[in-house]
């Protein structure tokens, strides 16, 4: 059964700075791909970014530039690296895995469907 567990949300300012993480049991990154979602109250869940078993990632178009998925393999962490926050990153981030049989094409890895467990959550705030 895997287990996944956020942690870094907080609150911050804009332009600031926030590392989250997600760390667990269950999974590890040969056969599970990772990935990043966030829901704003009020409003649907939406993918962050993701990153495949062999290492590829894929970001909405709004944190590009900003955001950085990353595993720590040795670790089984995964981060989710953001800077250059703004009001409309606010939200409930979750992270999320799904088993690898393949690596999927890019715009597959910011689809729930591909993804099979997920955590509870961690909250961001960035005010202006």
């Amino acid at each position: 059964q895997v287990q996944l567990v956020e942690s870094g949300g907080g609150s911050v300012q804009t332009g600031g700075s926030l590392r989250l993480s997600c760390a667990g049991s269950g999974w590890n990154y040969k056969s599970y791909h990772m990935g990043w979602f966030r829901q704003a109250p009020g409003k649907e869940r939406e993918a962050v970014a993701g990153i495949a078993s062999d290492g590829t990632t894929s970001y909405t178009d709004s944190v590009k530039g900003r955001f950085t998925i990353y595993q720590d393999n040795a670790e089984n962490i995964l981060y989710l690296e953001m800077h250059s926050l703004k009001p409309d990153d606010t939200g409930l981030y979750f992270c999320a895995a799904g088993p690898a049989p393949a690596v999927p094409p890019q715009w597959l890895l910011l689809s729930e469907a591909l993804y099979s467990y997920w955590g509870q959550g961690t909250q961001v705030t960035v005010s202006s």
